[in-house]
């Protein structure tokens, strides 16, 4: 079967998705006569208008009853975010005529809950883009298509390998419809619950609802240029750290906290290791900022908790420069950002469930090499003993993912010092790359709008094969390569 026929047998569903997330972007608009900002209303009108209509036109093509392949889903779930991210940059380009390019940055930095930035200044944005800013961050920090699932009527194969292409596996409840309900329950208590907490620092409404909406979707978009820092608020940072937190812990944990009784944080394996890194991170970056960067010991500690929160939650909010720090201490910071957050959380990077599974993988092998062929060395993961050949696939298409990252940074590192040349230090393009692989966000300074257009693009692409965790967005171009045939 020719691909472009598997594409026509999603296309329906690829424009119910269109249709239904041109709602959510449609909210900008209320923000726009709240301030009065009329100037705004077409530019931002554009988005949802453009999305409708373009899920309007593939909604009517003729649906096929067959069974849409897995390479299919996977092909339109990378069409998908980038499409988003091309028209979502029309409001920035069309309202304050930021260049395309910029715009089309600045989206797929909101989408994909990374934080970098091509706003030379945030505070002279109107805030009717401000909040737009936050408002991808939010909806892009459970997906696309989740958010679509939650908002459909029925369900079906195609539906679920959407949702799966999309990087996400938790089945909360038997319906693939009923999970995306309970997880986006869950998302909308925990952003009420955030912006509450962070008004307790005293900040105001506005800028406490836009911080919640980031941080909640371990984004890092502020409404200020200077960031968290642009508060001199040690209470807000402390208060922030507990909401990157939640949005970087598994979303099906709060469901069984709910659901069941006798059930807490510990005894979630992701949930132990993320606090565990935390804690790991407050310490040597700790030890680095007082014997390296000569920093005080109050100050180095205030940093440290925030900045390992932030790394290793993906959340591109940060209170300190790392092209200030030592290389060492970057490069750790670096390998936090890797890593990332849980599985069927907001957060990006490698995820701590495939270094779990990657780490008793490697244990497994080990015992296997070490006994005789015809004993048989059980796998165990989350308690459960998985089959032999269950076992090898699952692990084997693990340590593929895992590799392909590594692979990705490695190439995009070469590329981008060729394309920018630059006099800061290699660890720092590294810290960049990583931070824009793992849509983490935080920067030393080498993303900036003075970058050359080759590697704005390159940092666009990169972003994008991050949040889809690779598979779908090579899937694509093998598709367009070989012609969709």
């Amino acid at each position: 079967m020719a691909r472009i026929e598997q594409f026509s047998i999603i296309a329906p569903d690829i424009g119910s998705i269109f249709r239904y997330i041109s709602i959510g972007t449609a909210v900008p608009l209320a923000v726009a006569v709240i301030y009065q900002e009329w100037e705004m209303i077409l530019p931002m009108a554009s988005v949802p208008v453009t999305l409708f209509l373009l899920g309007t036109l593939l909604a009517r093509v003729p649906r096929q009853e067959r069974e849409a392949p897995l390479s299919a889903a996977l092909m339109a779930v990378a069409l998908i975010w980038l499409t988003m991210a091309l028209v979502s940059a029309l409001p920035f380009s069309l309202g304050i005529g930021v260049p395309y390019l910029d715009g089309v940055f600045e989206a797929m930095s909101g989408w994909t809950d990374t934080g970098l930035t091509m706003m030379r200044s945030v505070d002279d944005l109107p805030r009717t883009l401000i909040f737009w800013r936050s408002l991808m961050q939010w909806l892009g920090g459970l997906g696309i298509v989740a958010f679509t699932i939650a908002m459909a009527s029925r369900t079906g194969l195609t539906q679920f390998r959407l949702y799966r292409s999309e990087g996400r596996s938790e089945a909360l409840m038997p319906s693939v419809v009923a999970t995306g309900f309970e997880m986006w329950k869950i998302y909308l208590m925990l952003t009420f619950a955030s912006v509450v907490l962070i008004l307790v620092s005293g900040v105001p409404l506005w800028d406490a609802v836009n911080i919640a909406l980031a941080a909640i979707s371990t984004g890092g978009f502020s409404p200020h240029s200077g960031g968290i820092p642009f508060y001199r608020n040690p209470l807000l940072e402390v208060l922030i750290v507990p909401v990157m937190i939640a949005g970087a812990l598994p979303f099906k944990l709060y469901y069984l906290l709910y659901r069941r009784k006798g059930v807490h944080f510990f005894n979630d394996q992701q949930a132990r290791l993320l606090f565990m890194l935390v804690a790991l991170g407050i310490v040597v970056i700790t030890w680095d900022l007082v014997t390296l960067s000569a920093t005080d010991l109050p100050t180095a500690i205030r940093q440290a908790l925030f900045m390992s929160a932030a790394g290793i939650t993906s959340t591109g909010f940060q209170v300190a420069s790392p092209n200030e720090w030592a290389s060492v201490t970057v490069l750790f910071l670096s390998m936090l950002i890797v890593i990332g957050g849980s599985s069927g959380s907001t957060a990006g990077g490698i995820k701590l469930s495939r270094v779990v599974l990657g780490f008793q993988s490697l244990l497994w092998w080990f015992r296997r090499m070490f006994v005789s062929g015809k004993v048989l060395v059980p796998f165990k993961y989350d308690g459960k003993v998985i089959p032999k050949n269950v076992a090898d696939l699952e692990v084997s298409r693990n340590m593929l993912v895992i590799m392909l990252y590594f692979l990705t940074i490695f190439v995009a590192t070469v590329l981008a010092m060729h394309l920018q040349p630059t006099s800061f230090d290699s660890s720092n393009v590294i810290f960049e790359i990583v931070s824009a692989m793992c849509n983490n966000g935080m920067t030393a300074g080498f993303v900036s709008p003075d970058m050359a257009d080759p590697a704005k693009v390159l940092f666009i692409l990169i972003m994008w094969i991050g949040r889809l965790e690779i598979i779908p967005v090579i899937m694509l171009f093998m598709g367009v390569l070989k012609g969709f045939e």
